[in-house]
């Protein structure tokens, strides 16, 4: 069906029709750390827009850690994404030609555009966003994917109890904030583990935690086992590694392991050093009654429309806050992401373009 474009619509494309779509490509996988060869920068003509289908022009992108197994060819929850096709990633971008007409354009939406300045999209795929409303970058953390994550996967598996001590590492990303947070809004003691002394300042004094270890600390056990006088009954696992060492003994009766992300293991390759430990585990998770539930946020969707609404509550109220740490240029999303894999990040990772 023919379309009627306004004369102000009609000067939009004309000038778009003089640019490309600028993105980034795998171009190939990375064998342990990814480098800038893992990433090719490619100029297309911007795609045209089929009936039922807007065309996006991406505002930010949000990077997170799980696009690194994305890039591997390992098995795994979601197929890897193949060589040469845009990275993925959550995208905040504003309706610029729309052929569905519940989108116009200047309409702010929330996409799954990936590493690109435009894209077109499916209208049934969009959720519209509202600026007066909350900061269009909070869909993409504390109001989006991370902070839905902490949410469902805390109070879902978790289930914290008034006076339980719960410990979450990555504390001050923006799913482990997240968790400390609403797990003292749930009358539970939250405990952050970090990376340095910044990081560690800004878990206990903007979000609240009621301690924090620094797992750079050589004595990190020990001051983790002194953070924890009553053990932990829930422990919110984003890391792995040495964290998961300390955290283990820990481990009261009945407690309960949400498995969000393992982000100390994703460049690691070959076998893992050291003895095997796996009859330990389980013989521990037998005589404990421990719960070890890996998850993956889609699991818990019908959840979200109560998320949303009980988090801007929370938000509006101070109850939580949030962090963003805003990276400038689809150019330097690349280091932006490899340094998140190394912690380098300051809060919530977003490249605005």
């Amino acid at each position: 069906m023919a379309t009627a474009l306004s004369g102000a619509r009609l000067s939009r494309i004309a000038a778009m029709s003089q640019l490309d779509n600028v993105r980034i490509a795998l171009a190939s996988r990375p064998e342990g750390r990814p480098g800038p060869q893992n990433f090719r920068v490619e100029r297309v003509p911007i795609p045209a827009v089929s009936e039922g289908q807007v065309l996006l022009r991406i505002l930010y992108l949000s990077l997170d850690p799980y696009m690194r197994r994305r890039m591997s060819a390992a098995k795994s929850y979601a197929a890897p994404s193949e060589i040469g096709a845009v990275m993925e990633g959550g995208t905040v971008a504003e309706v610029i030609e729309s052929r569905d007409p519940a989108f116009k354009p200047g309409d702010i939406v929330l996409s799954h555009s990936g590493w690109q300045t435009y894209a077109t999209a499916d209208a049934t795929q969009l959720r519209k966003l509202d600026p007066a409303r909350a900061p269009v970058t909070t869909a993409l953390g504390v109001l989006g994917m991370p902070g839905f994550t902490a949410y469902a996967g805390l109070l879902t598996i978790g289930q914290p109890k008034p006076g339980e001590t719960v410990v979450v590492a990555a504390a001050s990303g923006p799913v482990g904030s997240a968790v400390g947070q609403i797990a003292r809004i749930k009358g539970a003691r939250a405990v952050g583990i970090a990376g340095g002394p910044e990081k560690c300042a800004l878990v206990r004094d903007s979000f609240g935690f009621d301690a924090v270890v620094d797992h750079r600390d050589p004595d990190m056990a020990g001051k983790l086992a002194a953070a924890c006088p009553n053990g932990i009954d829930v422990y919110f696992e984003n890391v792995g590694g040495h964290v998961w060492d300390a955290v283990f003994p820990l481990l009261n009766s009945f407690a309960r392991i949400p498995v969000c992300g393992l982000v100390a293991q994703y460049n690691a390759t070959g076998a893992f050093p050291g003895p095997d430990r796996l009859p330990v585990l389980m013989r521990q998770v037998l005589s404990k009654s421990l719960t070890i539930r890996g998850f993956i946020q889609r699991e818990f969707i019908a959840q979200a429309p109560a998320f949303r609404e009980e988090m801007a509550g929370w938000i509006a109220a101070g109850a939580v806050k949030y962090k963003e740490d805003i990276v400038d240029g689809l150019e330097n999303a690349p280091e932006a992401f490899i340094g998140l894999l190394e912690g380098r990040n300051f809060g919530k990772l977003i490249v605005k373009l």
